[in-house]
């Protein structure tokens, strides 16, 4: 059987959206907080958040009082989730290891893995303030090692966003700053006449967010650029429709253009599953948002085997993958390109973006074709290093590059090697000459 569509999302030429607009929008706003620092952010902070205060940053007390006005229950919870995050971050951590080896005689080559000197984490606001990223950003980040470490959200309804600033502050923000947009991130990456510039900047965001990353990108690291939260169920008939139609709404209700698609080889599943996602969602409270996405963007695919099924997700390469099949493991062995894998009906995406520990920015937009999501290992350099420690290591390594440098034609180069050659091998090497084989 071929593989059939049920149900289609919008293509890419319809859903895709003005990026020339966007790109130009924001290069006006990088070029104007490069030149004007504090005045241009301020302004522009109270044109598209209508926000401006005396200081972005935060005071002591002014975080205090952000945390003081969660209950207890709220407080535990967030430091429950932080230390599952802490602690698998930990492992990767451990798993990240120096190297220093012997390769011949005399020739030592090695690396280092250290974190970069600061980063700037970003925590959107919209439709939902994502007290989350900032434990994936934050204590990522703390755990790597990075000295320091600020932190930017849009104000809610005015303000800061208490729990938001909560989870920046128990997380180790050493900087916490209420603003959000691209004149944040221009801000933190660029510097101000008050804010000192960072070396990465990473977290999700909209549209104008993600394309003033796409900018500095160069001038600053950055984790990867996160387009619209994308989620694919694949499911066998050991579940029912219910739990299918309920993990492709629970990623819905994240915007107006969240992909949500169902890949079966239960026609009946599909069939089901369309049918439940229309009851669900008309008691949904955030219907209005996900029965957009699901309208425009949703899609329910069938496919025969086992194999059609990885090869189509490796195709759609979603940054959420939810695995509900009798044997979930096959596609954690099998399959290739995604974001990450929720194995089992026991799990979920909700728990992979809330608390169970792994970290919730992913690729989105194919991207997982070449690159996994923010981890530990985002915020540390690895930089090799060489010795040579004796005369006969330095001449030999030199011979094979005087020659090698010949083959290229370049000769000061190979005069770098020539000049160990004469001085360790104690060989006679005219200049400009190849050491002969």
């Amino acid at each position: 059987m071929a593989i059939q569509y049920l149900k289609h999302g919008r293509s890419a030429e319809e859903s895709s959206q003005d990026a020339a607009k966007v790109r130009d929008t924001v290069t006006g706003i990088l070029t104007d907080v490069a030149k004007r620092g504090d005045d241009a952010v301020l302004e522009l902070s109270q044109k598209f958040d209508n926000w401006a205060p005396e200081s972005f940053r935060l005071s002591e007390d002014e975080i205090a009082a952000c945390v003081r006005s969660l209950s207890q229950g709220q407080l535990d919870d967030i430091k429950f989730a932080q230390a599952q995050v802490r602690n698998f971050a930990q492992a990767q951590r451990e798993s990240i290891r120096d190297v220093e080896v012997e390769t011949l005689p005399g020739v030592v080559l090695g690396h280092k893995n250290m974190p970069v000197d600061s980063v700037a984490c970003y925590v959107p606001g919209g439709k939902f303030p994502l007290v989350a990223s900032a434990h994936m950003g934050v204590v990522t980040a703390k755990v790597a090692g990075v000295p320091r470490i600020i932190t930017a959200s849009p104000p809610v309804q005015g303000k800061p966003n208490p729990a938001v600033i909560a989870a920046m502050h128990l997380g180790g923000a050493d900087e916490i700053y209420t603003f959000g947009g691209v004149q944040a991130i221009a801000a933190m990456a660029l510097g101000t006449q008050t804010i000192d510039p960072v070396a990465m900047v990473v977290g999700p965001g909209n549209a104008f967010v993600a394309e003033a990353k796409r900018q500095l990108f160069g001038r600053i690291g950055i984790d990867l650029i996160a387009g619209p939260s994308e989620t694919l169920v694949i499911a066998d008939d050991s579940v029912d429709a219910e739990m299918c139609a309920t993990d492709l709404l629970g990623q819905a209700e994240h915007g107006f253009n969240t992909p949500a698609i169902l890949l079966t080889n239960s026609l009946q599943l599909a069939k089901d599953t369309i049918t439940e996602v229309e009851r669900i969602l008309k008691i949904l409270p955030t219907a209005n948002t996900a029965g957009v996405s699901w309208r425009d963007y949703g899609a329910v695919i069938v496919a025969d085997t086992l194999e059609e099924m990885v090869a189509e997700a490796d195709r759609i390469a979603s940054e959420h993958v939810q695995v509900m099949t009798r044997d979930p493991d096959y596609f954690l062995n099998n399959m290739k390109n995604y974001g990450a894998l929720f194995l089992g009906a026991r799990t979920n995406v909700a728990f992979g973006d809330k608390v169970i520990g792994t970290n919730h920015t992913l690729p989105t937009g194919k991207a997982a074709r070449y690159t996994g999501g923010l981890w530990v290992g985002k915020f540390i350099k690895t930089c090799t290093y060489q010795k040579v420690l004796t005369d006969e290591a330095s001449a030999l390594i030199g011979s094979y590059c005087s020659r090698l440098c010949a083959i290229e034609g370049m000769i000061a180069h190979g005069e770098q090697a020539n000049i160990r050659v004469r001085r360790y091998g104690h060989q006679d090497v005219p200049y400009g000459s190849a050491v002969p084989a």
